[in-house]
C-alpha cells in the first residue's frame, strides 16, 4: 500500500515508519520541517498544496497533535483554542480535504490518547481535544463508507517516561512497538469508527 505518514519524523511516526516499511508499504513522510513533503497540517492553506504533491494514496495515518499541558485555573480560552486547532481541527482537515485522494476503500487512522477517558492533572485541554477526535471518527464512519477511519488512544509511551511519567502516577505506560503495531492493525485490518486503546 502507499500511505501517507503526517509527523513521521516523531517519536510516535518514527515508530509507525518502521512497522510499515518493514512490511513493505511505500510511505509519502510529511512534516513541518522535514518528510518527503513539508506541511504544516494545522494550516488549511498549506493542505491543499500537500495534496496536490501527494497524488493518490491507499491510507493516511496521523501520529502528531500538539495540545498543551497546565492547571485549570492557568489554561485560557486561547490554550483550548490551541488544543483544538492543534490536535481536532487539523485532523478533521486532514479527512475532509483527502477523501477523494484516499483510495474507495482506503483508510484514515487518527490519533488520540488515553486522557479522553482517564484524564490527569494539568490535562483538561488535551482531554478534550482526544475526546472530540474519538467523536469524529465514530460519527464519520457512519458517513464514509468504503473507506474507513480509526484512532489509536495510546496511554504515556514507556519511552517517555523519564519526561513524562510524574504526570501520569499509577498508569500503565504504552510501549511504541505496541503503538505502532494498532497502526498496522487499523490500516492493514478491516475495522472501522474504532478506537484502538493501547495498552
Amino acid at each position: 500500500m502507499r500511505i501517507l505518514i503526517v509527523g513521521a519524523a516523531g517519536t510516535l511516526g518514527t515508530a509507525v515508519c518502521d512497522a510499515l516499511g518493514r512490511r513493505g508499504h511505500d510511505l509519502v513522510t510529511v512534516g513541518r520541517t522535514s518528510g518527503d513533503i513539508r506541511c504544516d497540517v494545522t494550516k488549511p492553506e498549506q493542505l491543499q498544496r500537500m495534496w496536490e504533491s501527494v497524488g493518490r494514496v491507499d491510507a493516511v495515518a496521523i501520529t502528531a497533535g500538539a495540545v498543551p499541558f497546565a492547571p485549570l485555573p492557568e489554561l485560557d480560552e486561547a490554550e483550548y483554542v490551541n488544543a483544538f486547532e492543534g490536535k481536532v481541527l487539523s485532523q478533521i482537515n486532514l479527512v475532509r480535504t483527502g477523501l477523494s485522494h484516499v483510495a474507495d476503500r482506503g483508510s484514515f487512522t487518527l490519533i488520540t490518547g488515553i486522557l479522553a477517558r482517564e484524564p490527569i492533572v494539568t490535562g483538561a485541554a488535551a482531554a478534550v481535544a482526544n475526546g472530540a477526535v474519538e467523536a469524529f471518527v465514530r460519527a464519520a464512519a457512519l458517513e464514509m463508507t468504503p473507506q474507513r477511519i480509526n484512532a489509536v488512544s495510546p496511554s504515556v509511551f514507556t519511552e517517555s517516561l523519564n519526561d513524562l511519567g510524574g504526570l501520569f502516577p499509577g498508569y500503565k505506560p504504552a510501549d511504541l512497538v505496541d503503538v505502532a503495531r494498532a497502526y498496522v492493525k487499523s490500516i492493514e485490518g478491516a475495522a472501522t469508527g474504532q478506537v484502538v486503546e493501547v495498552p
